[in-house]
């Protein structure tokens, strides 16, 4: 089992094989998938996270749409 305890969000993905529902949710806008698959991953304060993404995703690395 992998620990995700001292890893980044990219990290945790990554590390779960994530990465791709995660940039598939953010990329739709979808938030509720977004919290889901950060929940998934353990990360706190999943929906602040989401939050951040989705007011600014280019700085996130996200082309705007």
């Amino acid at each position: 089992m992998t620990t995700l305890a001292g890893m980044t969000v990219n990290e945790r993905l990554a590390a779960t094989g994530r990465t791709g529902e995660w940039e598939d949710a953010v990329r739709a806008g979808d938030r509720a998938a977004m919290i889901r698959t950060l929940r998934r991953v353990a990360i706190p304060n999943a929906d602040r996270v989401a939050d951040a993404v989705l007011a600014d995703p280019a700085f996130y690395g996200f082309d705007p749409a």
